[in-house]
């Protein structure tokens, strides 16, 4: 137990991880942060906003969260953990141009979430979580061409995703998902992905 920067109480473990309750009040938590980042940049969301958004008590949301920062990075690990498990099955297709379409309609459809993870507060961490799980996933994984390690691939294809997808939503004039999906298929994934001619 902890006190947050406020003086709350911050509880970060529970009797038991799986409780349905403690689930179910985490992804309200995300839920609400997610739903209230379609209205507002992130700055201006107050912990008082998520917790009633969600259905719960002020003082429930320390419970789960030190910060609202906090909260941000639990949705962006978490984002990680998919955007991951996304780029692994790449490796396994031989159609790298449908996969790379595919990638970027899923960003642009979720835009607002992923331009606060990738230019806001929690982008930081998303980087970070996006090395972590590539490793640890190449070191389980027998991906990528034959003459590049696997861990080395997949943290080349991480990092080129989160640096293209960076820039990409940090425009202000934004190309198109097809023109970003092209770039991402031939200069980041298709070197990597596609099976050595050897």
């Amino acid at each position: 137990m902890t006190l947050d920067m406020e003086g709350k109480i911050y509880r970060p473990h529970f009797s038991t991880a799986s409780d349905a309750r403690v689930v179910r009040t985490r992804e309200s938590l995300r839920q609400a942060l997610l739903e209230l980042l379609q209205t507002r940049p992130f700055e201006q969301i107050t912990i008082r906003e998520i917790a009633a958004t969600a259905g719960i008590g002020y003082t429930t949301f320390f419970r789960h969260h030190p910060t609202k920062e906090s909260l941000l990075d639990d949705i962006a690990a978490e984002e990680i953990r998919m955007l991951i498990e996304y780029l692994l099955s790449t490796f396994d297709t031989r159609n790298v141009k449908a996969a790379s379409l595919a990638l970027c309609n899923y960003v642009a459809d979720q835009r607002t979430l992923w331009s606060t993870l990738l230019t806001g507060g929690a982008a930081g961490t998303l980087r970070e979580e996006f090395i972590r799980v590539s490793r640890k996933v190449a070191e389980e994984s027998e991906h990528a061409a034959g003459w590049l390690p696997a861990e080395v691939g997949i943290i080349l294809v991480a990092s080129g995703t989160i640096e293209l997808l960076a820039w990409w939503l940090g425009q202000e004039n934004p190309l198109a998902v097809e023109k970003v999906a092209t770039i991402y298929e031939r200069a980041i994934l298709s070197p990597i992905v596609m099976p050595d001619d050897e």
